[in-house]
């Protein structure tokens, strides 16, 4: 295993603490898939448990007696038939990520970000977040007894994360400022040595995360669906699941790899722009707004990666509203009885879009992933939903209105 540089090629120890390559670029880990090869198959992932740490021989651990685990993974893949019939579709699954411990997708990242922050015999770790990093680092770190630093952005932070970090013991401090401002100043912490940064541009938490990739194929019996939509916010998810894909095809488990899709808010879609005129790089929005505040990112560290993923797959990036996130959100828990937070719901609403737009194959077998809980962020879904209906202690008033159509 070593850690190399997607822009020079440069190599680094496994064992080295780094975030960026000396010239800047992203660090990717890199594996001996011959020798993983010759130790897996389909039969012996099966015998562990499911969920992330079945599959133990694609991460980078040393030493298994360090892991850090909340049993996370092993989340649902729903085969959304009442959802595919509204909109269409021969076959859609929706892999809900807000099954896990804390109820993000995150705790696949923080299982291995904490774990390596064991090996390494760090004892304080920190990230930026919009909500959902700073409750899962939190839990971690409470697990394994290290302290954690948060920083939040100033603004709407949702409340069922904010008290998550503070009950698992976590020092929250909230900037006068966005996330790319608070991701600046914790990465300042890192390089002074205060704290190990567990944010997505530490390459290790991406290697918890491709985890989702391996486990959509686990689920569908080795299957690889056509396409993979999520959301998209500081761009970590959609390249470490497109990593989990090469890897499996790599090592024989599957034989063909997936369209990655990636669905950003339209007041926080610099990845978008940058599809749409076939760039490379992105223009950072330096005011991004959402009521999807777990993408609500303006200049996401790992828009290389994310780019590369989705040009490499032949995958597509699209935006949308507000609006449009809202009811998708509507609309998945109640064809399908998914309650998901607002950042979530931007993979459906990314999917209904693209469907009216004729870019994507109604015969295609689609994953939507959706990464958070909805009770993540239930000042949404109030604010969203119809007020509940008042009446007096009264039987006939009862009957008019249940009678109602």
């Amino acid at each position: 295993m070593i850690q190399k540089c997607i822009v020079c090629g440069k190599e680094y120890d496994i064992d080295d603490i780094r975030y960026t390559c000396e010239c800047g670029g992203l660090l990717e880990i890199k594996y001996d898939y011959e020798s993983i090869k010759e130790k897996v198959s389909k039969e012996s992932l099966r015998k562990r448990e499911i969920g992330v740490w079945r599959y133990l021989d694609y991460l980078p651990v040393k030493d298994p007696k360090k892991i850090v685990t909340l049993h996370e993974g092993g989340t649902p893949l729903y085969k959304c038939d009442n959802l595919a019939k509204e909109l269409g579709l021969k076959e859609l699954y929706v892999k809900n990520e807000g099954a896990n411990p804390t109820g993000s997708f995150k705790d696949r990242g923080m299982t291995m970000g904490v774990t390596r922050a064991n090996e390494l015999g760090v004892n304080i770790v920190g990230c930026a977040s919009t909500g959902n990093t700073s409750a899962s680092l939190a839990a971690y770190s409470a697990r394994s007894n290290k302290k954690c630093i948060v920083l939040l952005p100033s603004g709407n932070v949702a409340l069922g994360k904010l008290a998550q970090a503070m009950f698992y013991g976590a020092k929250v401090i909230q900037i006068n400022g966005n996330f790319d401002d608070a991701l600046l100043m914790v990465r300042k912490l890192a390089e002074e040595g205060k704290l190990y940064l567990l944010n997505s541009v530490n390459p290790f938490r991406l290697e918890g995360q491709k985890t989702i990739g391996f486990e959509i194929c686990d689920q569908l019996n080795w299957e690889v669906p056509d396409r993979v939509i999520l959301p998209v916010g500081n761009a970590g998810n959609i390249s470490a699941i497109w990593k989990g894909f090469k890897e499996f095809k790599e090592t024989g488990i599957t034989d063909k790899l997936p369209k990655m899709t990636g669905i950003q808010a339209e007041g926080a879609k610099p990845i978008v722009e940058a599809f749409k005129k076939g760039q490379k790089t992105i223009v950072p929005e330096k005011h991004p707004e959402t009521i999807a505040t777990a993408i609500r990112i303006g200049n996401p560290v790992n828009y290389p990666k994310a780019l590369d993923a989705i040009y490499s797959s032949g995958g597509l990036a699209e935006s949308v509203t507000d609006e449009e996130i809202v009811e998708a959100q509507k609309l998945l828990a109640r064809k399908e009885g998914i309650f998901v937070e607002p950042a979530s719901a931007a993979s459906i609403a990314g999917l209904i879009k693209l469907i009216e737009m004729d870019a994507i194959d109604r015969d295609e077998k689609i994953v939507c992933i959706t990464t958070g809980h909805g009770l993540k962020d239930p000042d949404a879904a109030i604010r969203a939903s119809e007020r509940p209906i008042e009446i007096e202690c009264d039987m006939d008033v009862l009957h008019s209105i249940i009678n109602e159509e």
